[in-house]
């Protein structure tokens, strides 16, 4: 038998509910990382970011109580950060821009598996994360969860809430937006 840090997700939900509450600790240790990059992804500001990730805790914390067991915690957990971020990016739908002071995304704080392979240099990187804030929020959203979050097309669809089907045509669509936004800076 593994230890609790092995346990499946949803296991360690049930545990919470039953009364054994260092069991959040447990999914907090394992997706704080990739949330918060997540929500880096998508508001652009680490700041912000850490502040999502943390509300995302928070409200999934709350919420353990209502949480479907036919539904992977962590599709769960990132529908909550996803929805947190639209909230945020609505809120500041004045300030358009989600660059840094200096006109980029902090992307050494960003520790993405090379998703394109024009992430190579840091000029390939800050065209690549000034694209991704150029394009629309759902875009934006897709293309971070593949290729930065690494999920599944079911992992995905779960988050959005859409069908499977969905996600691959959204994700194709997405990669168009993004390839024009790159314009000549990633060919």
């Amino acid at each position: 038998m593994g230890s609790k840090m092995e346990s499946p997700d949803n296991e360690l939900v049930m545990a919470c509910r039953n009364g054994n509450l260092r069991n959040f600790q447990i999914l907090v240790e394992r997706y704080k990382k990739p949330v918060y990059y997540f929500a880096l992804g998508m508001i652009g500001n680490a700041d912000d970011a850490l502040d999502i990730s943390q509300e995302a805790f928070i409200n999934a914390y709350k919420s353990l109580s209502r949480f479907d067991d036919s539904r992977q915690f962590k599709s769960w957990l990132f529908a909550i950060a996803a929805n947190l971020c639209k909230n945020a990016l609505r809120a500041a739908a004045v300030r358009r821009k989600y660059l840094g002071s200096d006109g980029v995304i902090d992307i050494g704080a960003v520790n993405a598996a090379d998703p394109e392979k024009c992430l190579i240099t840091k000029e390939k990187k800050e065209a690549v994360w000034k694209a991704l804030s150029e394009i629309d929020e759902e875009a934006r959203e897709i293309i971070i969860l593949k290729h930065f979050q690494d999920m599944s097309y079911k992992e995905i669809a779960e988050v959005l809430d859409i069908p499977a089907g969905s996600v691959m045509s959204r994700l194709h669509y997405a990669r168009l937006k993004l390839k024009n936004a790159l314009g000549e800076d990633c060919r």
